[in-house]
C-alpha cells in the first residue's frame, strides 16, 4: 500500500483518541490491503464493546497532556467537554482497569535468591 491504494474504513472504537480533534475521538481509521483483510479488521472492531466511560478517559488524558500542572475539575470541564458524572465515570472506570491489570499472582512475583 505504498502506492496509497488500499480500502478504508471508519469503525466506532471508545479507545481511539485523536490528538487535537475531539470531534474524532470514537471514531477508528481503518486501511487494509483488500475488502478481505478490511472485513477482518471491521469484525475486530466491531466485536470490541464500545465503553464510553473508556472515550471519556481518553479525552480527560488528552487535556492533561496539554495541561501537565493539571486542571481543576472545571476546567477539565471545559477542556474536554465532559460534565462532572462523565469525568467520574471515567476516573472509576481507569481505576478499575488499572486495578485489573496491576494484580500480580504468586507466579508473578520473582523468586528469592
Amino acid at each position: 500500500m505504498v502506492d496509497g491504494t488500499g480500502v478504508h474504513a471508519i469503525v466506532p472504537d471508545s479507545s481511539a483518541i485523536h490528538v487535537h480533534d475531539p470531534a474524532l475521538d470514537g471514531n477508528r481509521s481503518l486501511t487494509a490491503c483488500s475488502t478481505a483483510h478490511l472485513g477482518e479488521l471491521q469484525q475486530h472492531y466491531h466485536a470490541r464493546p464500545f465503553v464510553n466511560a473508556e472515550l471519556w478517559a481518553g479525552k480527560i488524558a488528552r487535556a492533561l497532556r496539554r495541561h501537565p500542572e493539571g486542571l481543576s475539575r472545571e476546567r477539565l470541564v471545559a477542556e474536554t467537554g465532559l460534565n462532572l458524572l462523565q469525568i467520574d465515570a471515567a476516573a472509576n472506570w481507569s481505576n478499575h482497569r488499572s486495578r485489573h491489570h496491576h494484580r500480580t499472582t504468586p507466579n508473578d512475583t520473582p523468586e528469592a535468591p
